[in-house]
């Protein structure tokens, strides 16, 4: 970082615990770091000695006033610089780009972050861009998704436009069930777009991107759909594919279209993909302006090398004009492996495994990650495990329709 009269001053918001090592790199950076988050969460394990100030929001979650919230934040730029608002997780995209907006600084406003954050302005700027997505028509007219039922074949699913994970998601087989769903919406129904469901296998790529183009970006692909596992239970499992393969390239290409459609100049990135069962072509899911969730950037950092959190740090605290380097990666494989355990601590210590290179500390809950030189010893692992967790920790649980705090 260039000398400055006075720190580079950071406010992140985070209304759940994650982006720890985000806050230690910034610090370490030499930026001021301020950290807006829950007062419930303020017994988690925060580096609180590598942040400077602490404002806690009384309200829990994604739920904070955001009236409230831009006069707190406005209170702090009274008597301090800030330079860079950051969102830490996807709950908190739309309030870092109304406080940006409100207070004139830097990064994505609104309009930008809807791209990464509404499902169905995603879904209509890719398609604008002539990227394949699925059928889709939001839920907010009745013509439309009457013509809509007619024309596409089910099933569909009725997604809130704004949730992150799988919560919330509904799937209808029938005109009458969809129509069902909707009504029971009420005046809610806006917030929701509805679409094809196409059977097929999902693929993930994330990215560091600067100056407007992808620096890095590292594909993996899920061993079942996300969605399934949250609604009907399952081991979560991730791994990289075969660097140079077919798939490998194709999605790199596509992971560039869909980010530079949506117009990110710079920061870190999670996009999905599915390719489908009945032609075989990929389409466009979903992405969102964040490092990934469930411990991805764990997984990354296994076969990379990279912290995603730590790279997205040293993007937020560049001074204008200054040039992004970014480290060598390694070409590694890695995978990941998560499931609800009915332990309250499980034991996993009988997967001892060399390649196992990380451990999940979370009560009950059971994970790993594994990394090798080659994409056949993940698997081969990851195959071995995941019948193991199945037998040694396995739990199911509702999803909820929220999300927790």
């Amino acid at each position: 970082m260039s000398d400055r009269n006075e720190p580079y001053t950071i406010l992140c918001l985070a209304c759940y615990f994650k982006g720890a090592d985000f806050l230690r790199e910034c610090k370490r950076l030499g930026c001021r770091v301020i950290l807006v988050t829950s007062r419930k969460l303020a017994e988690e394990a925060w580096p609180y000695d590598d942040i400077d100030q602490t404002i806690y929001v009384e309200e829990a979650s994604e739920r904070w006033d955001l009236a409230s919230l831009v006069r707190t934040v406005s209170r702090v730029a009274a008597e301090q610089e800030i330079h860079r608002i950051v969102p830490l997780d996807d709950y908190d995209l739309e309030k870092a780009a109304h406080l940006r907006e409100h207070l004139r600084l830097p990064g994505m406003g609104e309009t930008r972050t809807r791209y990464f954050r509404d499902k169905l302005a995603m879904r209509a700027r890719a398609r604008e861009a002539g990227i394949l997505v699925p059928d889709f028509v939001d839920a907010i007219n009745d013509r439309r998704l009457e013509e809509f039922s007619q024309r596409v074949p089910g099933p569909w699913l009725c997604k809130p436009r704004s949730q992150a994970s799988a919560i919330g998601i509904k799937k209808m087989s029938s005109p009458q069930e969809l129509r069902e769903v909707v009504d029971q919406l009420g005046d809610e129904r806006s917030f929701s777009v509805v679409e094809r469901f196409i059977p097929g296998e999902i693929y993930h790529a994330d990215s560091i991107v600067f100056n407007e183009g992808v620096v890095f970006a590292r594909v993996h692909k899920y061993s079942a759909p996300p969605m399934k596992t949250a609604h009907e239970g399952g081991v979560f499992c991730s791994s990289t594919i075969e660097y140079g393969s077919a798939e490998e390239v194709e999605l790199q290409e596509l992971n560039r279209r869909v980010i530079g459609a949506m117009g990110l100049r710079c920061g870190v990135t999670h996009t999905e993909f599915i390719k489908a069962q009945e032609d075989g072509r990929f389409y466009f899911l979903e992405t969102a302006a964040r490092v990934g969730g469930a411990h991805i950037a764990e997984m990354l950092e296994a076969s990379s090398g990279l912290n995603l959190w730590a790279q997205w740090a040293r993007l937020e605290s560049l001074p204008p004009g200054e040039s992004y380097q970014l480290p060598q990666p390694r070409l590694d494989h890695s995978g990941i492996l998560i499931s609800l355990a009915r332990q309250e601590h499980p034991d996993a210590s009988a997967y001892n495994d060399p390649e196992v290179v990380w451990r999940l500390k979370k009560r009950h809950h059971a994970g790993l990650i594994v990394a090798a030189p080659t994409l056949t010893r993940v698997q081969e692992l990851l195959g071995s495990y995941t019948e193991r967790f199945y037998n040694d920790f396995f739990a199911v649980q509702p999803l909820p329709q929220r999300p927790s705090a």
